[in-house]
């Protein structure tokens, strides 16, 4: 466990430091687009925070490889340099659309071309447990097919959900800390070596995300854009694969009594990771609304809109912070449900403790719709709106420059250039709040 702690403080470490010139060279290189009609934040935000990413994927890698257990993976398994190749490819397809704004089918079938280069290095689904049936052997044709299928699948789930400030990165860490506890009981409780590069792997990912989280909380001062959202994708979809279909649960049967009951003890973690439901379920829900609603409004799937779930979230009256920390509730919600129920199947306690969590997160989800006041004795410690008796201000009547503020076009898009950039330092002060013209004012 110190060897992975201290990977991933490395991973981390490595991915902090290097944003802060990524950003300034994001800035120089042009890579922070015009603001488009989809767009939650205000001011352009330089991109291509996926090449601090990617370097802290490499170092993670590097310091792995010159650890005393951890260097057995690379010696025992070809995954990691899978998973390295396959990275570098996914993540130069998202610099060049980060700068160059590519075609979607190109990227999709970079992503595929990743997910080959993957599969060609051993990294592949080689049988899949059945429950009820125990492992189902699969042909080089079906597992290439399948392997695919999850990583395309989970990199763009990842990258729909890349919406808001510090979600995809705070959403896929939840998701990798649950994988890699799961991945790491398998390995130390039962000693099934294969369980290793998958527990590295999470260590790694996690690293990358609370390494890149610090710039890119709201607001953010960077955006890790394509290059890092298809980068991480790509990563857990990695770790799923190797230990969803390179795990045999013939190991796992001398501690369960036999194959059927390993297989059905797994269930509630290895299916879902193959389909992917559970670790990565809100990002692939994300995904399938988003497909069918722009399917039935004639659009292509890959034709961007403002209806996903958190856009929708911000609709309801939520504030931006708090629509990531509710998307981060329910990530974490079902990612560790699901691994405290492959833990102890039959445990009450755990269903009723989910589905007491799960009403205290609908409550929460329908906070905007009802204003609480607080009781006489506790006014004095909540804010003035909720407060009894204390009605909220008012917008003032009709003056002049409310008439002007509420008839004039929308502003025009800021422009990138080298003042008002989100959290620009270098380059020019953050204007954090909009600039009210005054009446009578020209543009």
């Amino acid at each position: 466990m110190r060897e992975y702690l201290l990977t991933l403080c490395i991973t981390a470490a490595v991915t902090y430091l290097l944003t802060g010139p990524v950003r300034k060279f994001a800035i120089v290189a042009g890579a922070m687009p015009e603001i488009r009609a989809r767009d939650v934040h205000r001011e352009p935000t330089p991109r291509l925070g996926g090449i601090a990413m990617f370097f802290g994927l490499c170092a993670g890698l590097l310091v792995a490889d010159h650890l005393a257990n951890l260097s057995t993976v690379f010696e025992n398994s070809n995954e990691p340099r899978a998973l390295l190749s396959g990275a570098a490819l996914i993540w130069l397809i998202g610099v060049l659309d980060d700068k160059f704004e590519i075609d979607a089918l190109i990227k999709l079938g970079g992503q595929m071309i990743a997910a080959g280069v993957m599969v060609m290095q051993g990294l592949t689904i080689l049988w899949l447990p059945i429950p009820g049936v125990g492992s189902v052997a699969l042909t080089q044709w079906q597992g290439t097919l399948l392997t695919v299928a999850l990583v395309v699948i989970t990199i763009n789930a990842v990258n729909f959900v890349d919406g808001l400030d510090g979600l995809a990165a705070g959403m896929v860490c939840i998701a990798a800390a649950a994988f890699f506890l799961y991945a790491y009981r398998v390995w130390v409780s039962y000693g099934i070596e294969a369980a290793a590069p998958a527990t590295l792997f999470s260590a790694i990912l996690m690293g990358m995300c609370l390494g890149f989280l610090p710039h890119n909380m709201h607001p953010a001062r960077i955006f890790m854009g394509d290059s890092g959202s298809m980068l991480i994708g790509l990563v857990l979809a990695a770790g799923a694969i190797s230990i969803t279909g390179q795990v045999d649960p013939d190991a796992l049967k001398l501690f369960a009594g036999s194959e059927k009951a390993a297989v059905h003890q797994t269930v509630p973690v290895y299916i879902p990771l193959l389909l992917p439901l559970t670790i990565i379920a809100i990002p692939a829900a994300d995904l399938v609304l988003a497909i069918v609603r722009r399917t039935w409004r004639g659009q292509s799937p890959f034709a961007a809109d403002r209806g996903h779930l958190h856009h929708r979230l911000l609709e309801i009256g939520h504030s931006h912070s708090r629509a990531v920390l509710i998307m981060y509730f329910w990530s974490a919600l079902i990612a560790f449900g699901a691994l405290a129920y492959s833990v102890n199947s039959a445990s009450m306690w755990i269903v009723l403790g989910v589905v007491f969590l799960s009403a205290i997160g609908l409550v929460l989800l329908l906070l905007p719709r009802f204003t609480p006041r607080a009781p006489r004795w506790a006014q004095a410690f909540v804010p003035p709106r909720y407060r009894r008796g204390v009605a909220v201000a008012e917008p003032a009547a009709a003056t002049p420059q409310t008439v002007t503020d509420a008839t004039e076009e929308p502003r025009a898009p800021v422009a990138a250039g080298v003042s008002r950039v989100n959290g620009a330092t270098a380059l020019g002060a953050r204007s954090r709040f909009l600039e009210r013209r005054k009446a009578g004012s020209s543009r």
